[in-house]
């Protein structure tokens, strides 16, 4: 791996179950059942607990462009506890370049219009936001639960729309070796049911 904070496609495609998206042009990875349906219940109630309008860095002038809730997951959380446990050795990525574990819920009509999850270089919140762990590297999501209508997420560049399974997590990479990001998606709008995922973010440097 090219350093602590960073997964890699040989290390995901080794752990049981991952399927890699075939496309040249990003490294996306899936994995189904990642979670048992007792977890997610459990992760679910942390976040109706603690949610809270959701935020994006740099403010675009659109009100509408994420409208889903979100909450910091508490870190001693005994659920919390044991997603770390899993994800660690299934990222390969030494915790200590972690983001704190954030849940997002999505009721009726909300969605999070086409974003990267990197931070924009030219974006007013840039130092702000990196100069301390750096860029984010990798995204690791998982769906808590199945929607009845809408919720997919859906990478643009490839034209692939995942569909919430309880359970299942999704893989990306947020670098390209030209330097650009073709991680560009959408979490879609819920049409019938509520969406719960969880999202892990790691960085270049230790985190805090």
């Amino acid at each position: 791996m090219a350093n602590p904070g960073e997964s890699s496609a040989e290390h995901l495609t080794a752990q049981q179950g991952v399927q890699r998206v075939p496309s040249p042009k990003l490294q996306l990875f899936q994995r189904r059942g990642f979670l048992t349906a007792d977890h997610c219940r459990q992760l679910i109630e942390l976040i109706d607990a603690g949610r809270r309008p959701s935020e994006i860095a740099d403010p675009n002038g659109d009100d509408y462009f994420r409208t889903s809730e979100t909450c910091d997951l508490p870190p001693d959380a005994s659920a919390v506890l044991e997603l770390e446990k899993l994800l660690e050795p299934f990222t390969g990525i030494d915790p200590k370049y972690g983001e704190p574990v954030q849940g997002q819920r999505y009721d009726v009509g909300q969605e999070f219009k086409q974003h990267t999850d990197y931070f924009e270089p030219n974006g007013e919140d840039f130092a702000k936001f990196c100069s301390v762990a750096g860029q984010r590297t990798w995204t690791f999501m998982i769906y808590l639960n199945a929607v009845e209508a809408g919720g997919g997420t859906r990478f643009k560049v490839i034209g692939k729309t995942f569909q919430p399974e309880t359970g299942k997590l999704l893989g990306w990479n947020n670098h390209r070796a030209d330097g650009r990001a073709a991680t560009l998606h959408h979490g879609m709008k819920v049409r019938r049911g509520v969406k719960y995922v969880i999202t892990k973010w790691y960085r270049e440097k230790e985190w805090g």
